[in-house]
């Protein structure tokens, strides 16, 4: 989109000598790539990425050790070993990145460069959810230790859906021979191609000035770049001025957008529906028969079409709020609150179209008021595959929390508002693979 006033300086993307794995000495590119730190399920995914390969990227964005400290300084010391065995090795000149994802009829093309950072006020970067500071604080820590941008943030941004500019210079790319090709165990391809032609990378400076990006994936890693930035006052050219970022025009190539789910460590389903219970009338209850897909069939119809976008409704009351709660081998459907109940528990400060966002009622009213349980991590884990969620709920006695994505529309509407969503709130896909190209700082 173009925009006026303060974000008519636009997205400014440079190039950069992209950090990548050797072929020659991995097993193959797709045993050393990982899903994004915060996707991978610990502790089955994390062994599972960490057994894939000796040098999976898994080892640099989560590295296991027994105090946090600990954690950084061994991901840098891998990553100085890394580079010295050759392992990792810098392009040969600075260039912007398209980059391609594709499978069956889904293909997503973007391209990754160095973002010139920003403030929310300048209206140049758009978030939409808040951020846990706990999280912020390591992921900067991380950055620090390695003096690398060790993966990308998913931005979108919406062109006039023509064929010039951006995407231009993609589609051209995408016809050359790609720096390299690979497919990951789920069953997505991916391509990377550098452009470091002059003319190019100025056809695409052109085209981004005056545009404005919504971030769809890595508000705490944004956070952090912004945080290290502040930290750096004397770098305005410098590194930490700019943050590893992954740009796709969602008018060519519309994202996914599903949601986060929360597992509540210490709640069994039993105290969570007996909570409910003890307040008669808040939600309706009801256990359903048959199988994970079937319920999350039923979640959405409960949801409804319009669910999370009550925005000439006259409450919160009004949306169509509902939630799958698992755990004890069964699902049941939490739906229709209490208009009142609502209005006592979900703050009335903001615009109507966030108090009706199920993660607003869900922290508000489900977990803030009749579950009783704080936002942290020993208490709530945010999980992105539905599976998984369940799974590790009746694994451990806990109760997972299934939530309906809602509307991208609706997303970037809140963010143009300034109005940032509970943290959490959406999942935007596909996401960049990690371990694809990397960002040194130490060399700017």
């Amino acid at each position: 989109m173009n925009t006026t006033g303060p974000a008519a300086r636009g997205l400014r993307l440079i190039p950069f000598r992209g950090l990548r794995y050797v072929p020659e000495r991995v097993g193959s590119l797709a045993a050393v790539t990982s899903p994004p730190y915060d996707v991978v399920v610990r502790p089955d995914g994390l062994h599972h990425l960490e057994s894939a390969d000796p040098h999976n990227i898994v080892r640099l964005i989560l590295p296991q050790a027994a105090t946090a400290a600990d954690r950084h300084r061994q991901a840098a010391s891998t990553l100085r070993r890394w580079l010295a065995e050759g392992v990792l090795a810098p392009d040969a000149e600075p260039a912007l990145y398209v980059y391609e994802q594709r499978h069956g009829d889904l293909l997503q093309r973007g391209v990754i460069g160095a973002l010139a950072l920003s403030t929310p006020a300048e209206g140049v970067v758009l978030p939409h959810e808040d951020v846990m500071p706990d999280i912020v604080e390591d992921r900067a820590a991380l950055m620090r230790a390695t003096a690398a941008n060790l993966e990308p943030l998913l931005l979108t941004y919406r062109s006039e859906g023509n064929a010039t500019g951006t995407t231009a210079v993609i589609e051209r790319t995408s016809r050359r021979a790609p720096l390299l090709s690979t497919t990951t165990e789920d069953g997505f391809s991916h391509r990377l191609w550098a452009v470091t032609d002059p003319a190019e990378l100025a056809e695409i400076e052109n085209d981004l000035a005056g545009r404005q990006a919504l971030i769809a994936d890595g508000h705490h890693r944004w956070a952090t770049y912004l945080r290290l930035r502040e930290e750096h006052p004397s770098s305005d050219a410098g590194p930490w001025a700019y943050g590893l970022v992954l740009l796709v025009d969602t008018a060519r190539h519309p994202l996914q957008v599903r949601a986060i789910h929360r597992l509540l460590h210490q709640l069994p389903v039993a105290e969570a529906l007996a909570a409910l219970e003890a307040v008669p009338g808040s939600f309706r209850v009801r256990t359903l028969d048959g199988t994970l897909p079937e319920a999350v069939k039923e979640l959405s119809e409960a949801a409804g079409e319009d669910a999370g976008d009550a925005g000439d409704a006259g409450d919160a009351g009004d949306a169509n709020n509902a939630f799958l709660l698992a755990g004890d081998g069964r699902f049941h459907l939490v739906d229709r609150p209490d208009a009142e109940l609502l209005a006592r528990t979900v703050p009335a400060d903001r615009p109507q179209q966030w108090r009706a966002l199920d993660a607003t009622v869900l922290h508000s009213t489900l977990l803030d008021h009749i579950w009783r349980i704080p936002d942290a991590p020993e208490h709530i884990s945010y999980i992105h595959d539905t599976e998984a969620a369940v799974e590790q709920a009746e694994r451990h006695g806990s109760t997972a929390v299934l939530l309906h994505p809602v509307r991208e529309e609706v997303v970037r509407e809140l963010a143009r508002q300034a109005v940032t969503m509970p943290r959490k709130s959406t999942s935007f896909g596909p996401k960049p693979a990690t371990g694809l190209v990397l960002r040194s700082l130490a060399d700017g």
